[in-house]
């Protein structure tokens, strides 16, 4: 029960067609979840497993991705340590974490019973899959979560990862996020990705340190299973480096669009490797949109299928709320027709 273009790209098999899934593909952009909006808060949405399969099922039978993905929010796990996390509709923190009121806001010592419905979630989202179709799960990078747990997701500046920061990171957020990625595996995903947003503010020492603690505690634990990504000018080298030094058996790599994407293939002898069309042409009206898609497909189509092995074709980030879905559906078309 599992995707066989997906299954090819985690193990570097050279294919002619890609899988395709992308980064929410379900989420505000599309109609079926705004009409599910219109019945339920993006909370019940999120924690009701039959709500969050039939939203996760929404791109996959209307676009035909070749992944699902389990439909739900990096920051839970925040609010299961006990932070108070509401939405509108973004996430919005009752406080913000400090060394002075830790024991306070991180209270909950079996913080793991309170994302069981995640696993409900994937079983109920397998269940409804047609058997040719994959289903992944996610966590949010530990430092991502970090940032927004201490308020930072906004912060320009490069950060450290001060002893307080790295105190939570091993104690607090890693031990959970390995727990969260067992239930979820359990529970059928068969992949999980790690969305880590916000690597990128971390400076390079203190990212090498980060990186290292993450790959030992959460990836090299569930072999060939975590896929790792981050955006917007992190260190790229520094990901390749350390996954080569220390030996990390990881699932496949997620690229933004901000990087050309061909050197990754011989760079990263590991996993799929997936990426990179702009989410921002993605919004952009029809004729304009595709040019960019054309342009893109074309380079892609230069690299012979033993060239790009392991290419999991998609978007340099989520998709954006402003995304026609038309646009949407004709990405998947094109690409399959590039690429029969």
């Amino acid at each position: 029960m599992s995707n066989s273009r997906f299954i090819n790209a985690l193990n570097r098999r050279a294919q002619s067609t890609p899988p395709i899934w992308f980064m929410r593909q379900a989420g505000r952009y599309h109609s079926h979840y705004q009409n599910l909006k219109k019945s339920y808060t993006f909370e019940e949405l999120c924690k009701t497993p039959k709500l969050a399969a039939e939203t996760a099922m929404g791109p996959m039978e209307e676009f035909d991705f070749d992944v699902a993905i389990l439909f739900s929010d990096i920051l839970f796990p925040l609010e299961s340590l006990g932070m108070d996390l509401t939405y509108n509709p973004g996430p919005i923190f009752g406080s913000h974490l400090n060394e002075t009121n830790l024991n306070e806001l991180i209270t909950n010592k079996n913080a793991i019973a309170s994302l069981e419905f995640q696993g409900e979630a994937i079983e109920r989202t397998r269940e409804r899959l047609p058997e040719d179709k994959s289903l992944i799960g996610f966590i949010g990078g530990p430092w991502t979560l970090i940032s927004y747990a201490c308020g930072l997701s906004k912060a320009t500046d490069t950060l450290s990862l001060d002893s307080f920061k790295l105190s939570f990171l091993e104690e607090s957020i890693l031990p959970l996020l390995e727990k969260n990625i067992e239930l979820q595996l359990k529970a059928g995903a068969e992949n999980l990705m790690i969305f880590d947003s916000l690597a990128h503010q971390l400076a390079r020492d203190d990212l090498s340190i980060y990186l290292k603690k993450v790959f030992s505690s959460l990836v090299n634990k569930y072999p060939g299973k975590i896929g790792y990504y981050a955006k917007d000018g992190v260190d790229y080298s520094l990901i390749l480096k350390t996954i080569e030094d220390d030996n990390v058996d990881i699932a496949g790599l997620g690229v933004d669009s901000h990087e050309n994407i061909a050197p990754f293939f011989k760079s990263s002898s590991r996993g799929f490797v997936q990426g990179n069309f702009s989410e921002h042409y993605l919004t952009l009206p029809k004729e304009e949109f595709i040019v960019h898609l054309e342009t893109y497909l074309e380079s892609m189509a230069k690299l012979s299928d033993k060239e790009r092995a392991g290419w999991v074709c998609g978007l340099g980030h989520g998709v954006l709320k402003t995304t026609p879905q038309e646009n949407v559906k004709e990405f998947v078309k094109r690409a399959r027709e590039v690429f029969s």
